[in-house]
């Protein structure tokens, strides 16, 4: 079949109101038309449904769009339903979610060859029903949606797309679509020859959407993190993604309590919620949607501003999708992730007891993730490169690292010594073992090949395996190394390579960030007053650092006993110029100390809000959701009676660990609480000194940790944490 232009451009404007068609949409409408396979790579929010939706309008029979998510299908229906005013009929979906009746709605239509767009599940596909079915109408073409879904190396593998091109061969033949807005090389090559349509033109879009920001942030306080931010962009659509429906749930209702309009979205939730929930967030009645990765695929919501990763995706390709879904019209676009390795450790546990392969193909692509994460070139390059893409600029002025770079270092020798190395090994290994063998570090693998005796073994030992990964993946995206992904990543040396060994010029390279292991690290990084990185001003917290040197002098005690970190961190958000307001608002900041230590604090912020013209979110307090348990009031109550804390935890089903953790908790937030009577009881006189002096004079926080590190040979925990408490209550709180 063959359609001029002028009746093309004329149906684009009849059907979806378009005056022009974008980038290679005429192209591939064309070649589809025209009876051809087509394998489509487009960004999201660059048009891929016009792709298959404007074909199926003007060619004979029926197009099937394989889709995967049953709230893709219903969004994309209602939409080519309101683009043509006629019948309903026009499109249709088939999955599990219809009745009988439904059902047979969707037939009589089909076979009145009304319909010209069916939505099927794969799952839905495979059903001898629907097979039938098929088989007795026109099929225009078929189009396969998500189509990174079939490879296993895609972030998204559902082995019933595996089945799709059998399927097709029983039903009728007819040309084929397959269209996905994430493909590696590895995955494209997958897609095709699983597809069976090697012969299919690739139309291959740019990767690169301008109008998004990138950034990675260090898991400190992300919650009241993301409070402050959404405060900060009032009124504007979101997408919060989790990873646990339990996360999601929790957010979702921390958010509300905080007056944010937020609702959840997962698999847990019925199909009835889950389809209210998504309607509500389309127009406009909520602002913010938490969700697991399910949500956003194909939803065509062009106002989302900004798209938050709370926990890490599992993969590049993952992470590129969802934050694709935010400023699809081409305007602001904002992505926040936040990144803590532990993390990282969660995912790969989830990992045990799969197939060794799913395992090994999980761990690379995580490795990849943190790479993305960890590292301090320009996110737009590093993303560009994962698919394929050089992005020649070296700052493009729209995500963390290139606005705030790190200090650059010439990397020739270094690139040199990792080039060496790769060379010398009989056989080729991953990233990370190369590393090991740089910085000297042993461990089983490197023994077992006895890399261990090489002559480059440790020939960088002065910088750690952190750096040499840095350095061995600037050596990837410069093409002087290659990674081949069909081998899980095993490395070798390209002819670009060679030829800067032989002859090294000078090579910027930057050494990879940091980020903090625990909730209880920062990452100090004085900047822009009143733009704190991870939620508050690090220019202030510096300053308040600082003077809580010059207090904990004065009155010969450690820093952190005048005020903890996290109650530094607070005053950099909430700017407190009261007493009361410190005390009031400040985590671990009860009456008395606020009394005692506050005011030049207030007196210094007071000064700094006045310099720098700092707006004071005077309404910033992070509402919790109340404990379900009454464990608080009947512990505090329990200990002014003198109950022994054994007794304690056994009226309340508690072991003595958890209702230590409880009392910690209590006295964290400010609350005095007096032990002595049972420390008396329970410890020696001398342990008890001992303990508290190492506390006084010693510690450089209130870390348990620390304390069990530094004390622990001596003492048990549970003394430590009885002291810790006893000292806490009487010095630091």
């Amino acid at each position: 079949m063959t359609i001029d232009s002028n009746t093309l451009h004329n149906k684009l404007k009849t059907f979806f109101g378009y005056d022009a068609f974008k980038g290679d949409q005429e192209a591939i409408i064309r070649h589809l038309v025209g009876g051809g396979n087509a394998f489509v790579l487009m960004p999201t929010g660059g048009g891929k449904s016009l792709c298959y939706q404007l074909p199926a309008l003007v060619m004979e029979g029926t197009a099937i769009v394989i889709s995967p998510l049953i709230a893709l299908m219903k969004n994309q229906v209602d939409a080519i339903r309101g683009f043509e005013s006629g019948d309903d009929g026009i499109a249709h979906f088939l999955n599990s979610s219809l009745s009988r009746a439904q059902v047979a709605e969707v037939r009589e239509d089909l076979l009145n060859g009304v319909t010209k767009l069916l939505y099927v599940a794969p799952e839905s596909l495979t059903k001898e029903d629907n097979i039938n079915l098929l088989k007795e109408i026109d099929i225009s073409f078929y189009a396969v949606d998500e189509a990174h879904c079939i490879s296993e190396w895609g972030h998204d593998f559902r082995p019933e797309y595996r089945k799709i091109r059998s399927i097709i061969e029983e039903i009728q033949p007819a040309p084929v679509i397959a269209l996905t807005a994430t493909a590696t090389p590895k995955v494209q090559s997958d897609i095709l020859k699983n597809l069976r349509i090697q012969d299919a033109k690739v139309f291959r879009s740019s990767f690169n959407r301008p109008n998004l920001y990138y950034e990675v942030r260090d898991k400190v306080e992300p919650e009241k993190d993301i409070i402050r931010f959404i405060r900060q962009h009032p009124g504007k659509s979101g997408i919060i993604y989790c990873l646990s429906r339990k996360k999601v749930e929790e957010m979702a209702q921390l958010l509300c309590i905080n007056g944010i309009r937020a609702l959840p979205y997962h698999a847990g939730l019925d199909a009835k919620t889950r389809a209210e929930n998504q309607d509500k967030f389309l127009t406009e009645e909520v602002d913010v949607i938490v969700a697991t990765i399910a949500f956003g695929m194909g939803i065509d919501k062009p106002d989302v501003r900004f798209v938050i990763h709370y926990d890490i995706p599992k993969s590049i390709e993952g992470y590129y999708q969802e934050t694709g879904r935010s400023g699809r019209d081409g305007k602001e676009g904002i992505c926040l992730t936040y990144y803590s390795y532990k993390d990282i450790q969660k995912l790969e546990k989830f990992m045990q007891g799969k197939p060794v392969a799913e395992q090994e193909i999980g761990k690379q692509l995580l490795n990849e993730t943190v790479a993305y994460a960890e590292s301090s070139q320009c996110r737009r390059k590093l993303l560009l490169n994962y698919f394929g893409e050089d992005y020649l600029p070296d700052n493009c002025g729209a995500c963390d690292n290139c606005l705030h770079p790190k200090v650059r270092f010439d990397g020739k020798e270094d690139m040199c010594l990792v080039i060496e190395l790769i060379e010398a090994l009989p056989e080729r290994f991953k990233l990370e073992h190369l590393a090991n063998i740089l910085s000297g570090v042993t461990n089983a693998m490197v023994k077992s090949y006895k890399h261990d005796t090489l002559e480059l073994f440790g020939a960088g030992k002065d910088h750690d395996i952190r750096f040499w990964a840095a350095v061995i993946h600037q050596g990837i995206i410069l093409h002087f190394l290659d990674k081949d992904i069909e081998n899980y990543g095993l490395i070798s040396v390209t002819e670009r390579g060679r030829a800067f060994f032989q002859d090294p010029q000078e090579l910027m390279l930057v050494e990879d960030r940091t980020f903090s292991d625990s909730e209880d690290d920062e990452e100090e990084d004085p900047g822009v007053p009143g733009q704190g990185g991870g939620g508050g001003d690090p220019v202030l917290l510096s300053m308040l650092k600082d003077l809580r040197k010059e207090v904990a002098r004065r009155h010969k005690v450690q820093p952190w006993v005048v005020f903890s970190d996290p109650a530094l961190e607070d005053m950099t958000i909430l700017y407190p110029l009261t007493i009361k307001e410190m005390s009031e608002k400040c985590q671990g900041v009860g009456e008395g100390k606020a009394r005692k230590y506050g005011a030049p604090f207030v007196e210094l912020i007071a000064k700094y809000v006045e310099e720098n013209e700092i707006d004071r979110p005077d309404d910033f307090i992070v509402k919790s959701v109340a404990s379900k348990s009454g464990n608080k009031v009947y512990i505090i109550q329990s200990i002014d009676r003198k109950l022994s804390l054994e007794d304690i935890a056994s009226a309340k089903g508690l072991e003595m660990d958890d209702l230590l953790t409880e009392i910690e908790a209590i006295v964290s937030a400010g609350t005095k609480v007096n032990l002595n009577y049972y420390i008396e009881q329970e410890l020696d006189e001398d342990v008890v000194e001992e303990i508290y002096d190492w506390f006084r004079e010693e510690a450089a926080s209130d870390s348990l940790e620390d304390a069990i590190q530094a004390l622990g040979s001596d003492y048990s925990e549970e003394e430590i944490r009885l002291v810790r408490l006893k000292f806490l209550c009487e010095v630091a709180n």
